[in-house]
């Protein structure tokens, strides 16, 4: 398929995941910082465990860089503790808070004025912070085009039928980076849509039968997906 019929075909899907399911005002939080306090906190965990654990955090005191430097290891554990794996969670916030006041001195402004390259260069070398976690502070905290990779995403990759060569993180992003405008809201948009199909029917069992992108209204069958029978 060229780069064209590619981008046709994101373009359409995007399409019908919108009609499908609106805009999905993502990523839910009051301000920048709390955006990377649950990109960190999001990491295995279903998001409604990370709302406990950010409520968790409120009631402490103010989510800001500042409080969260001022807690123990043991304090922030004991509040992201819905979160799961809160050891390791608490040390990488710990880890992110104290960077961020060292180099930057708490701004954000500061930290988000980097080129998308420089700034992701920089996240990455923070400790606890992946890539995922770096391109969703990239794209919903500094509102810089980036498209998040996720497990989501990947099986909606897969299943379309325009997996990559490699199944790299990279070869998966690039997928979309080259074929789409260079837009943060469209990928705001149509990562968060993403995320809404493989929780509402694009799971590990399909349900292709009440897909908004099925072309045939049947279910999968013999390892090809509805889906995708539509770019062969």
């Amino acid at each position: 398929m060229d780069d064209q019929a590619i981008n046709q075909v994101l373009l359409d899907t995007y399409g019908k995941l919108l009609a499908r399911y609106g805009p999905q005002h993502w990523w839910p939080a009051e301000e920048p910082f709390e955006v990377i306090v649950g990109a960190i906190l999001t990491q295995s965990a279903a998001w409604i465990n990370v709302e406990k654990a950010i409520k968790n955090l409120k009631k402490a005191g103010p989510l800001t860089p500042k409080a969260l430097r001022n807690l123990t290891a043991e304090e922030i554990t004991d509040l992201v503790y819905p979160s799961g794996y809160y050891n390791v969670k608490a040390r990488k916030l710990k880890a992110f808070v104290s960077w961020l006041g060292e180099k930057y001195d708490d701004s954000l402004s500061g930290l988000f004025s980097k080129n998308t390259a420089n700034l992701r260069e920089e996240l990455l070398l923070v400790y606890g912070i992946g890539e995922e976690t770096a391109d969703s502070i990239i794209l919903y905290a500094a509102d810089k085009p980036v498209f998040v990779i996720d497990a989501y995403t990947r099986r909606f990759i897969n299943r379309r039928g325009l997996k990559p060569a490699t199944e790299s993180y990279t070869a998966y992003q690039a997928l979309f980076m080259k074929h789409l405008p260079a837009d943060s809201q469209l990928f705001n948009e149509y990562h968060a849509l993403l995320v809404t199909l493989g929780k509402d029917v694009c799971r590990k069992n399909p349900a292709c039968a009440r897909c908004c992108l099925n072309v045939t209204g049947t279910q999968s069958a013999g390892g090809r997906y509805p889906c995708s029978l539509n770019l062969r």
